[in-house]
């Protein structure tokens, strides 16, 4: 197969899940390479993601680093499968890769739980309090990059719609509830759709209120979104420069940590719904 010049973020996972299968057994490069019948610097590309591996080269590199968790294998060898194309590639080229990232990491997510201290969560937002923000971003868009991008997110959230969308818990600090993105009619309007979209049965929106004082994280942006399996669990956080994808065990159990605790702090589901109506009914 041909050499990808730009991997996608779910690409360099499998990646990355094929070296730590590789070392934990102790495998050399050179060995998987004699393996699975390529030259050594395939094995590197292949870990790095910029190179595919076959779903059948996957298990036999499984079966002789006696990876023995079948439903972490079957789960890699699904990543694995090619041909594979989601609604976001239409925007490949168009839109920076981490938008595309962002949307791939929701769609094979299990569930997602997500922290959010100034802005309302992204699967959450009108499309108005959307398009007030990004009219503000620096160096400012064009008008064509601000309707892409406004075109992405309202098909992002449509992964919270149907019979199979995953469980999404949103903590919403008071502050992003307050903020008057576009203006007071508009903050109204966003404040309103939080509530109908808390109604959702797989929705779960909890508010941390000023008064809980403070909590681990805060200020930052968080998504942990669950895989298939645990092996598989994923945090992104946002950047100025970008979006960042963590997944090592030690970075995953922290951001579990902060997640737990927000929660605790927080206010109840049905709480959280009154809160909101009374700032909405401030507005």
């Amino acid at each position: 197969m041909a050499a990808r010049t730009s991997p996608t973020e779910r690409q360099k996972r499998l990646g990355a899940e094929v070296r730590r299968m590789r070392t934990s057994a102790g495998v050399s490069a050179e060995y998987a390479a004699g393996l699975l019948g390529v030259d050594r610097g395939k094995i590197s590309h292949i870990e790095s993601g910029v190179r595919a591996i076959s779903p059948e080269r996957l298990r036999t590199l499984a079966c002789n680093c006696e990876c023995r968790d079948k439903a972490y294998v079957d789960a890699l060898v699904g990543m694995a499968q090619p041909g594979q194309r989601g609604w976001w590639d239409k925007y490949r080229g168009s839109l920076p890769q981490g938008l595309l990232d962002i949307a791939e990491l929701e769609a094979h997510a299990v569930s997602m739980r997500a922290a959010y201290s100034v802005h309302i969560p992204g699967l959450l937002q009108t499309s108005d309090h959307a398009l007030a923000l990004f009219r503000v971003v620096i160096p400012e868009l064009p008008p064509h990059e601000v309707a892409l991008r406004l075109a992405h997110r309202v098909e992002r959230q449509q992964v919270l719609e149907g019979d199979s969308a995953p469980g999404f818990v949103a903590l919403v600090h008071e502050a992003a509830l307050r903020m008057q993105f576009g203006g007071r009619d508009v903050a109204r309007a966003q404040l309103k759709h939080l509530l109908k979209k808390s109604e959702q049965a797989n929705v779960t929106l909890l508010v941390i209120p000023f008064e809980a004082g403070a909590f681990p994280g805060a200020g930052q942006t968080v998504l942990y979104a669950e895989g298939s399996v645990p092996q598989l669990d994923t945090v992104q956080i946002d950047s100025s420069h970008g979006p960042d994808f963590l997944h090592a065990e030690a970075q995953l159990a922290k951001y579990r940590a902060h997640l737990d605790w927000m929660e605790n702090v927080a206010l109840s589901p049905e709480d959280s719904r009154r809160f909101i109506r009374t700032i909405a009914g401030q507005l």
